[in-house]
């Protein structure tokens, strides 16, 4: 292994290869250790990281990207490879306003690179919590969701080209700038959501969007399960396509984060069955605010809506949006398990309701709490029962009932190595064995990432 390091520090210096104590105390992501690597390497380019991935190939030795490390499934843990940190790589290379597009390295921090958007007239329309760690690269190979999805899609819908180094150092210069490249096999496809087991990225071409001129933001009262997808359905017709969130908290969701240890206040009093976060990103501010209070207006006129407020200001709008951005303080009867499904939304009140009941039946005193993207069939679930060591029996009681409503054990971050298990919930046998085939042609040694996502 001495001579692996040697060669890592001849490829990119010696001063960006870390290794012993000053390795183990870089890793770390938001939520856990992630083991003990055998160095942690920084590039400055594709061409370093090209050159470690050569050396890590002919060694055989393990390498783990890494970008802002705010994932949530283990899919950054290390122990004994090499971590291959792109934070170096972190800059905006090119923004051009007439084609609507960014180039970008894998390592930019998601919220830089949508200031540089704004700065250029332009939006990158990717919002999610962790947006000041969270990295373009990381981003991609998670394909990751968000607050926006509903109107903009997933990461994928945003990524026009990539560049991707292979396991042996081979680099794909898929740098695509056009819409519109029907010519074969859309390359690009294979690394988004691959979790760094089939390329490490290093560049990124995304699409951006046109600036929102206007942002309009209400929290809505609910009564039934029944009136959200009416309601859903209404507000994206009436606000002909402008809307860009609905965001739904179950009642023990809004308690838990308006009530103290929490810093929110509730902006609707407690106890409605559901609370929604709705919000239009629109090109006319005073017709687009005129509009918005009448479609809401309307809503509670056809009984829909309950109750409404209108944020009125950026601090009451930024008030709201940290009520459902509130997950990360202490869970009342921890540890907490936190889980990212999708299924379908007519299925969404029975799969709640039956997971309440299986987790009650075991622990008696057992909490779940409930939000989510519901616009795009995604929710959260945080599941608390006093116990230490009952995450594995928690987890097979969120993911059994997905397999027969058609859902995925993850909407939006990924598999790592916590729902690996679980995979075969939401793939049949024949895409795993075609995964596994892609896995082998692209990665012969098991070098890139191993043990993620597919074991």
């Amino acid at each position: 292994m001495n001579a692996v390091v040697a060669e890592l520090e001849r490829a990119v210096g010696a001063g960006s290869v870390a290794t012993g104590e000053a390795a183990a105390e870089q890793a770390h992501s938001l939520v856990a250790r992630l083991g003990t690597p055998l160095a942690v390497v920084k590039p400055r380019s594709t061409a370093e990281v090209a050159a470690v991935l050569r050396a890590a190939h002919a060694a055989g030795t393990a390498v783990v990207p890494w970008g802002g490390r705010t994932g949530l499934v283990d899919g950054c843990q290390a122990e004994g490879a090499i971590a291959l940190s792109l934070e170096r790589m972190n800059a905006v290379e090119e923004i051009d306003a007439t084609g609507s597009t960014m180039t970008v390295q894998a390592g930019c921090i998601l919220a830089n690179a949508c200031d540089a958007a704004e700065a250029a007239g332009l939006f990158l329309p990717l919002d999610l919590g962790a947006r000041g760690s969270a990295t373009i690269g990381g981003n991609v190979s998670t394909n990751a969701g968000g607050n926006r999805v509903l109107r903009y899609g997933m990461m994928r819908d945003m990524v026009l080209g990539l560049e991707v180094v292979l396991a042996d150092g081979a680099v794909v210069g898929a740098m695509n700038h056009l819409i519109k490249n029907n010519t074969g096999y859309d390359l690009k496809q294979l690394f988004i959501g691959s979790e760094g087991t089939l390329g490490v990225v290093t560049r990124a071409v995304i699409r951006l969007r046109a600036r929102p001129a206007s942002q309009n933001t209400a929290f809505l009262a609910v009564d039934d399960f029944a009136a959200l997808p009416k309601l859903l359905r209404r507000l994206e017709a009436e606000l002909s396509g402008t809307l860009s969130a609905f965001e739904v908290m179950w009642p023990e969701f809004y308690e838990f984060v308006t009530t103290e240890p929490a810093k929110g206040r509730p902006p609707l009093p407690r106890g409605a069955a559901y609370y929604v976060l709705a919000e239009m990103l629109g090109a006319h501010p005073e017709a687009d605010a005129e509009r918005f209070e009448q479609v809401l207006a309307d809503a509670l006129e056809a009984g829909l809506v309950s109750d409404a407020v209108i944020a009125k200001s950026q601090a009451e709008r930024a008030a709201m949006w940290g009520l459902r951005d509130d997950v990360a303080q202490p869970f009342r009867n921890g540890p907490a398990v936190t889980f990212d499904v999708s299924l379908p939304i007519p299925a969404m009140p029975a799969y709640v309701a039956r997971v309440k009941e299986d987790l009650t039946a075991r622990w008696p005193k057992a909490e779940l709490t409930v939000f989510g993207h519901l616009g795009d069939g995604n929710l959260h679930l945080i599941a608390g029962v006093g116990d230490r060591g009952a995450r594995h029996a928690i987890e097979q009681l969120v993911y059994a009932p997905l397999a027969a409503i058609a859902g995925s054990i993850s909407a939006e971050h990924g598999i790592g190595l916590q729902k690996r298990e679980f995979l075969p919930a939401s793939r049949s046998p024949e895409e795993l064995a075609l995964m596994r085939t892609l896995k082998a042609a692209l990665d012969p040694k098991n070098i890139l990432n191993p043990g993620k996502i597919l074991g």
